[in-house]
């Protein structure tokens, strides 16, 4: 086995599935009767969703019924960095991003994961908001992909497997 096998590791969302998600929230929001009346609203512009309600408990109601919709639609919790409520006139306001790709800060925190517990031969390197593996062995790689898997601090997908 003369040449290395490598893998990308990404942090992707699909937006497709994060829309569908957002239509399904609206259409809750606009049926039940526990949200009538109260101005609850989600509202989506890129990458930045906007909840709105009339007290903080109904703000954060809307966000549950946000995450659940986008766990059904299989989207990780784990690629939404969400705020706390804030008052805005006679409403509540909550935002809520999208985080797409690998940050260098958590980018740096896998690199050493990977130097500290994966098998000896694994290499790894930061390509922009990805990481490059990169082995001789594609069992050690399976064994990182493995490790990985229980990294908590973002959402991670496995591309370009060679």
């Amino acid at each position: 086995m003369a040449s290395e096998s490598t893998f990308d590791v990404v942090s992707k969302v699909d937006k497709q599935e994060v829309a569908n998600a957002l239509n399904q929230a609206q259409k809750e929001l606009a049926q039940r009767y526990d949200f009538k009346g109260v101005g609850a609203e989600v509202d989506f512009s890129g990458e930045m969703i906007l909840m709105k309600a009339n007290s903080e408990e109904r703000v954060l109601a809307v966000l549950d019924v946000l995450q659940s919709k986008m766990i059904k639609r299989g989207i990780s919790l784990k690629s939404l960095d969400t705020g706390e409520p804030y008052a805005s006139g006679k409403e509540f306001r909550l935002e809520t991003t999208i985080k797409e790709g690998i940050a260098q800060d958590i980018a740096k925190k896998i690199n050493k994961l990977i130097r500290d517990e994966a098998p000896k031969g694994v290499k790894s390197q930061i390509q922009g908001d990805e990481l490059r593996v990169s082995s001789k062995s594609r069992d050690d790689l399976q064994a990182t992909m493995a490790l990985l898997k229980n990294f908590d601090e973002a959402d991670l997908q496995f591309v370009n497997m060679r």
